[in-house]
């Protein structure tokens, strides 16, 4: 739908276009090619005809050179910066196309003369100096491809937020996908909220880390708290994840939660003294999954081991999620929008939420890839689980 979206954006931007040329592939594996003249009623109209055309995928007939200017100051981006979108990106310079690396949306694009690469940076760790480019000419985007058949549960659902139960073969498919990832040598991210406690998945969620699927986990503080405190308890938030039912005093069991993790100096020195034995954070520790705890003004605590300068907490989910294959999005709409964010549009992404504005909120906001299942975790995770336990523990 490449060539739907530029015609609308045209007309909407108020310029003409006349198509010169349109050929369309008669097979499921030829390409469709098609050549526009674009105006505009003036020079910059034009320009910012070309500057939305270019972030859709098209490409201008000529290529030119990109355009690099120095920062000039540190977290001070030069005027005209462009900003990049989250979709496989490459810049022309002396007369050859350098791909993007470490590809975000909403950052600069920086070259580095000495090494010949180009990488996307954050405006808060620009330096002064850095050659950021500027401009739409030199740049060429490649948005995904909508494939002609049916490959998995990701083109099936994707772009949509699915209001079904999470029938079996749904499940089975997403099972099948992080399999597939996992034996092929991916990597495959996990972002939680402490829904997956309330609703009682936690045991299934960690099982599935124990069995080797999750290469690494972005959550925040109450995620943990409440993990620790069904590890300790047998509740979460004060109510017995069994029976659904509170007990005399159980509401202060966060608290007491994140006393024995204060008294023990962290989560895995509480491992290694044998007072926490399970849970979705035991089995990061015990297996080396290497987490990232995001803090927020709610908080109670927090833990020792949540950031809670968001400027490194997000360098940390970006860390994390570096290189992903695929990301697994357990209800939380914070977590899974900041981690949306920092993702490529060729990540393979699945968003599981009983809410299902999460799913499209997540989508709205340029995680366009996502897959949304409207489902309750605690229904949705222990599926998993089992599917994914026919397969076998993961050798690593």
């Amino acid at each position: 739908m490449i060539l739907t979206r530029i015609f609308d954006r045209v007309m909407d931007l108020g310029g003409d276009f006349e198509v010169l040329e349109f050929k369309i592939g008669k097979s499921k594996t030829d390409y469709s090619y098609a050549r526009l003249l674009v105006k505009g009623r003036d020079e910059q109209h034009l320009k910012t005809l070309m500057k939305e055309l270019t972030l859709l995928g098209a490409v201008k007939t000529k290529a030119e050179e990109a355009s690099l200017k120095p920062a000039p100051g540190d977290v001070v981006l030069p005027e005209g910066f462009y900003s990049t979108t989250n979709h496989p990106t490459t810049i022309r310079l002396n007369d050859a196309w350098i791909q993007v690396e470490d590809l975000t949306m909403d950052k600069v694009i920086v070259y580095d003369e000495k090494a010949g690469r180009a990488f996307c940076k954050p405006i808060r760790e620009v330096k002064r100096g850095d050659l950021i480019v500027v401009g739409e000419g030199g740049v060429r985007v490649k948005p995904p491809e909508r494939p002609r058949r049916s490959l998995g549960v990701f083109e099936f659902m994707a772009s949509k937020a699915s209001s079904e139960k999470p029938s079996t073969s749904i499940v089975r498919g997403i099972a099948h996908d992080v399999y597939e990832t996992k034996i092929y040598g991916g990597k495959v991210v996990a972002v939680a909220g402490p829904a997956v406690v309330h609703t009682g998945a936690a045991e299934a969620f960690a099982k599935i880390i124990r069995l080797g699927y999750i290469d690494a986990l972005l959550s925040g503080n109450a995620l943990a708290v409440h993990d620790v405190e069904y590890a300790l308890y047998g509740t979460s938030l004060g109510v017995n994840v069994e029976t659904g039912l509170p007990s005399p005093g159980s509401h202060r069991n966060h608290l007491s939660a994140l006393n024995e993790v204060f008294k023990a100096g962290s989560l895995e020195a509480l491992v290694k003294q044998g007072r926490l034995r399970k849970g979705i954070l035991y089995e990061c520790i015990v297996n080396h999954v290497p987490y990232a705890l995001a803090g927020s003004i709610r908080d109670d605590g927090p833990l020792p081991e949540v950031i809670t300068d968001t400027v490194k907490a997000q360098a940390k989910y970006r860390e994390l999620l570096r290189d992903a294959d695929m990301v697994l999005m357990f209800a939380t709409m914070l977590h899974s929008i900041a981690a949306g964010n920092l993702l490529p549009s060729t990540v393979k992404t699945v968003s599981v939420d009983i809410n299902p504005a999460v799913a499209l909120k997540l989508m709205d906001r340029g995680t366009a890839q996502a897959a949304g299942v409207v489902s309750d975790v605690g229904a949705f995770i222990p599926l998993l689980e089992k599917e994914l336990e026919n397969y076998g523990r993961i050798k690593q």
